[in-house]
Protein backbone atom coordinates (compact mmCIF):
# COMPACT_ATOMS: atom_id res chain seq x y z
CA UNK A 1 0.00 0.00 0.00
CA UNK A 2 1.48 3.47 -1.10
CA UNK A 3 2.46 5.86 2.09
CA UNK A 4 -0.34 8.48 2.68
CA UNK A 5 0.49 11.75 1.17
CA UNK A 6 -2.39 14.06 0.61
CA UNK A 7 -5.06 15.33 2.42
CA UNK A 8 -8.13 16.49 1.97
CA UNK A 9 -8.64 19.83 1.70
CA UNK A 10 -11.62 21.18 0.80
CA UNK A 11 -15.01 19.69 -0.31
CA UNK A 12 -17.26 21.44 -3.12
CA UNK A 13 -21.39 21.56 -2.45
CA UNK A 14 -24.10 22.95 -4.40
CA UNK A 15 -26.90 25.15 -2.82
CA UNK A 16 -29.97 27.25 -4.26
CA UNK A 17 -29.14 30.14 -2.11
CA UNK A 18 -25.84 31.06 -1.01
CA UNK A 19 -26.38 33.26 1.79
CA UNK A 20 -29.17 30.69 3.56
CA UNK A 21 -26.52 27.70 2.81
CA UNK A 22 -23.85 30.07 4.87
CA UNK A 23 -26.02 31.19 7.53
CA UNK A 24 -27.32 27.50 8.20
CA UNK A 25 -23.60 26.11 8.38
CA UNK A 26 -22.58 28.41 10.46
CA UNK A 27 -25.37 28.53 12.83
CA UNK A 28 -25.93 24.52 12.94
CA UNK A 29 -22.17 23.31 12.84
CA UNK A 30 -20.09 25.86 13.56
CA UNK A 31 -18.29 26.47 9.99
CA UNK A 32 -16.89 29.84 9.52
CA UNK A 33 -17.19 32.22 6.46
CA UNK A 34 -13.65 32.74 4.66
CA UNK A 35 -13.95 34.07 1.88
CA UNK A 36 -17.20 35.56 -0.40
CA UNK A 37 -19.92 35.38 -1.06
CA UNK A 38 -18.83 36.59 -4.79
CA UNK A 39 -19.56 35.89 -8.32
CA UNK A 40 -17.56 34.13 -10.55
CA UNK A 41 -18.53 34.46 -14.69
CA UNK A 42 -17.87 33.01 -18.05
CA UNK A 43 -16.83 36.64 -19.87
CA UNK A 44 -14.32 36.83 -17.13
CA UNK A 45 -13.17 33.61 -16.30
CA UNK A 46 -11.72 31.06 -18.44
CA UNK A 47 -10.76 28.71 -15.98
CA UNK A 48 -14.41 28.00 -14.59
CA UNK A 49 -15.53 27.65 -18.17
CA UNK A 50 -13.01 24.53 -18.49
CA UNK A 51 -14.05 23.01 -15.33
CA UNK A 52 -17.91 23.47 -15.40
CA UNK A 53 -18.66 23.60 -19.27
CA UNK A 54 -19.67 25.29 -22.41
CA UNK A 55 -23.38 25.54 -20.34
CA UNK A 56 -21.67 27.50 -17.75
CA UNK A 57 -22.66 31.73 -17.53
CA UNK A 58 -21.97 32.10 -13.78
CA UNK A 59 -21.83 31.00 -10.48
CA UNK A 60 -21.67 32.70 -6.56
CA UNK A 61 -19.30 30.81 -4.13
CA UNK A 62 -18.20 31.00 -0.84
CA UNK A 63 -15.55 29.06 1.25
CA UNK A 64 -16.12 28.16 4.62
CA UNK A 65 -13.73 26.23 7.12
CA UNK A 66 -14.14 23.73 10.14
CA UNK A 67 -12.15 23.50 13.08
CA UNK A 68 -9.75 21.42 11.14
CA UNK A 69 -9.13 23.72 8.91
CA UNK A 70 -11.03 21.60 5.95
CA UNK A 71 -13.02 23.99 3.80
CA UNK A 72 -16.41 23.39 2.61
CA UNK A 73 -16.68 25.53 -0.72
CA UNK A 74 -20.03 26.80 -1.56
CA UNK A 75 -21.42 27.18 -5.77
CA UNK A 76 -24.73 28.80 -5.94
CA UNK A 77 -24.74 28.31 -9.64
CA UNK A 78 -26.52 31.19 -11.93
CA UNK A 79 -26.60 29.92 -14.86
CA UNK A 80 -27.38 27.43 -15.40
CA UNK A 81 -29.50 27.01 -12.30
CA UNK A 82 -29.59 24.89 -9.38
CA UNK A 83 -31.33 21.60 -9.82
CA UNK A 84 -33.23 20.64 -6.74
CA UNK A 85 -35.85 18.45 -8.88
CA UNK A 86 -33.65 15.13 -8.07
CA UNK A 87 -33.60 13.92 -4.45
CA UNK A 88 -29.76 13.01 -3.69
CA UNK A 89 -29.24 9.27 -3.18
CA UNK A 90 -26.86 7.24 -1.65
CA UNK A 91 -26.46 4.45 -4.19
CA UNK A 92 -25.81 6.67 -7.30
CA UNK A 93 -22.25 6.82 -8.37
CA UNK A 94 -20.05 10.02 -6.95
CA UNK A 95 -20.93 11.71 -3.80
CA UNK A 96 -22.38 10.01 -1.12
CA UNK A 97 -22.58 12.09 2.25
CA UNK A 98 -20.18 14.43 3.87
CA UNK A 99 -19.41 13.60 7.58
CA UNK A 100 -18.95 16.31 10.16
CA UNK A 101 -17.39 15.38 13.71
CA UNK A 102 -18.81 17.37 16.53
CA UNK A 103 -17.96 17.30 20.14
CA UNK A 104 -21.57 17.25 21.65
CA UNK A 105 -24.11 14.77 18.55
CA UNK A 106 -27.00 15.28 20.74
CA UNK A 107 -26.90 19.20 20.73
CA UNK A 108 -25.71 19.14 17.02
CA UNK A 109 -28.64 17.04 16.29
CA UNK A 110 -31.52 19.23 17.62
CA UNK A 111 -29.37 22.32 15.65
CA UNK A 112 -29.76 20.82 13.08
CA UNK A 113 -33.46 19.54 13.54
CA UNK A 114 -34.71 23.79 14.67
CA UNK A 115 -32.80 25.46 11.76
CA UNK A 116 -34.81 23.48 9.21
CA UNK A 117 -32.54 20.06 8.56
CA UNK A 118 -34.22 16.90 8.00
CA UNK A 119 -33.02 13.91 10.32
CA UNK A 120 -32.71 10.67 8.24
CA UNK A 121 -31.88 7.88 11.07
CA UNK A 122 -34.37 7.07 13.43
CA UNK A 123 -31.96 7.99 16.02
CA UNK A 124 -28.16 8.24 16.98
CA UNK A 125 -26.98 5.08 16.02
CA UNK A 126 -23.62 3.37 17.40
CA UNK A 127 -20.80 1.99 15.27
CA UNK A 128 -19.62 -0.97 17.05
CA UNK A 129 -20.72 -2.73 19.48
CA UNK A 130 -19.17 -1.71 22.93
CA UNK A 131 -17.93 1.12 21.95
CA UNK A 132 -18.20 4.94 22.46
CA UNK A 133 -18.33 5.63 18.45
CA UNK A 134 -21.89 7.04 17.48
CA UNK A 135 -22.76 8.37 14.55
CA UNK A 136 -26.13 10.00 12.89
CA UNK A 137 -27.40 10.86 8.78
CA UNK A 138 -29.47 14.10 7.87
CA UNK A 139 -29.90 16.47 5.13
CA UNK A 140 -29.12 20.02 5.29
CA UNK A 141 -32.25 22.38 4.10
CA UNK A 142 -30.59 22.45 0.43
CA UNK A 143 -31.16 18.43 0.27
CA UNK A 144 -27.82 17.59 0.46
CA UNK A 145 -26.91 14.68 2.35
CA UNK A 146 -24.68 14.76 5.41
CA UNK A 147 -23.31 12.40 8.38
CA UNK A 148 -22.25 13.65 12.11
CA UNK A 149 -19.86 11.12 13.96
CA UNK A 150 -19.19 11.53 17.48
CA UNK A 151 -15.31 11.26 17.51
CA UNK A 152 -12.58 11.84 14.52
CA UNK A 153 -12.21 8.82 11.94
CA UNK A 154 -8.95 7.66 12.70
CA UNK A 155 -9.99 6.91 16.22
CA UNK A 156 -13.33 5.17 15.20
CA UNK A 157 -12.02 3.41 12.14
CA UNK A 158 -8.21 2.39 13.14
CA UNK A 159 -7.79 -0.71 14.76
CA UNK A 160 -11.06 -2.19 13.82
CA UNK A 161 -12.02 -5.44 12.62
CA UNK A 162 -13.47 -6.03 8.71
Amino acid sequence: MPEVSSVIGHIGLCVPRIEEAIDWYGKALGLQVISGPFEINADEDAAACDVFGPEFRSVRQAHLVGANGVGLELFEFITPEVDTSVPASYWRAGYSHLCFVVPDIEAAEERIRSLGGRIRTSRIWPLFRDQPYRFLHFEDPFGNLLELHSHGYERTFSNQRA
